[in-house]
């Protein structure tokens, strides 16, 4: 897997019409990491969730909001900015504007592993 054309990779549809390629990765955790292009669509959001494991997302192209938990504001997505969220630390973002969010993701993790958090507490703000 030295080379891999991104038109050739899967795609994986999120609840919402978010799309999802794993570039880097497989079933089977034959890799270190995973890492993977989110592309969601104007409005869309994530649920508030968190990963046991270190989780980057770069912003390659649109404009979003993100919320960590512990921080007081929410923080402005747009290209050129890349966010650490911590294990276990709850997140949360979206697409605002006209134009798709596409984001670059990567998981210290051989398995892309999500705990959704339900409990309504947190989060961004409508």
């Amino acid at each position: 897997m030295p080379v891999v054309h991104h038109a050739n990779v899967p795609v994986e549809l999120f609840r919402g019409g978010a799309t999802y390629h794993t570039v880097i990765g497989d079933p089977e955790g034959s890799t270190a990491i995973r890492l993977g292009i989110q592309t969601s669509p104007p409005g869309y959001k994530t649920p508030l969730h968190l990963h046991p494991y270190l989780e980057s997302v770069t912003v390659l192209e649109g404009v979003g909001e993100a919320w960590i938990d512990g921080n007081e504001h929410q923080i402005a997505l747009a290209p050129g900015l890349t966010l650490a969220f911590p294990p276990n630390v709850r997140h949360q973002f979206r697409a605002l504007g006209s134009e798709p969010l596409i984001t670059l993701g990567v998981h210290a993790s051989p398995h892309r592993i999500v705990f959704v958090d339900e409990s309504g507490h947190g989060g961004l703000r409508e």
